[in-house]
């Protein structure tokens, strides 16, 4: 795998599910969660920490009324690309347009943040010119996932709410199979902010 990788964080999502149980003020990547490590932290925050920080390009991509979000990620080194659309298609590719020029990216999404740092390790180093690095637990497809630099065209014309996994057909997938169910762990309502 090469080294010139963009770790891109997809972090504009609404997180309307979690907004219908916790009330329509809370954002779930601010929820404090405990993470893996046993530290309370936001739920953005325990995803940026298990990212490795010596491994290419960092992008976050998120809207711009999240502000504190936005600090955090500067924080960690992040770039930062401002999107209007939640959509996960537009967000996937306003960030792989912030550095076409990379030889792979890996998409993270910004509500799982029990993610082992190894995992992510693993998916990274699956990452090749034409395939697909994917994360397999229990038989089940989880994230990040890394895409392969003859992916980036198909990467920068998603858009609306439609995500990568058609391009999944145009190359070979290479699952790397982790004993992590934090793979398969989204916040998408409160009581997951408790891993178990």
């Amino acid at each position: 795998m090469s080294e010139s990788i963009g770790i891109i964080v997809l972090a504009a999502g609404q997180g309307s599910r979690f907004r219908q149980v916790a009330g329509a003020d809370k954002d779930k990547l601010l929820a404090d969660c405990t993470g893996r490590d046993g530290a309370v932290r936001s739920v953005i925050e325990q995803v940026l920490v298990n990212l490795p920080a010596s491994r290419g390009r960092r992008v976050l991509v998120t809207t711009e009324d999240r502000p504190q979000v936005i600090r955090m990620a500067q924080a960690y080194g992040f770039e930062i690309v401002l999107i209007e659309s939640a959509g996960m298609g537009d967000s996937i590719a306003a960030g792989v347009t912030a550095c076409p020029e990379l030889d792979g990216w890996l998409i993270v999404l910004g509500d799982m943040p029990f993610i082992q740092p190894s995992s992510i390790d693993q998916v990274l180093t699956g990452i090749a010119d034409d395939c697909v690095s994917v994360p397999v637990h229990e038989g089940k497809f989880g994230h990040p996932v890394g895409f392969g630099r003859r992916f980036g065209p198909g990467l920068m014309a998603l858009s609306g709410d439609h995500g990568a996994k058609p391009l999944f057909a145009q190359g070979r997938v290479v699952e790397v199979v982790v004993d992590d169910p934090g793979v398969l762990w989204d916040v998408d309502v409160p009581e997951k902010l408790i891993f178990k």
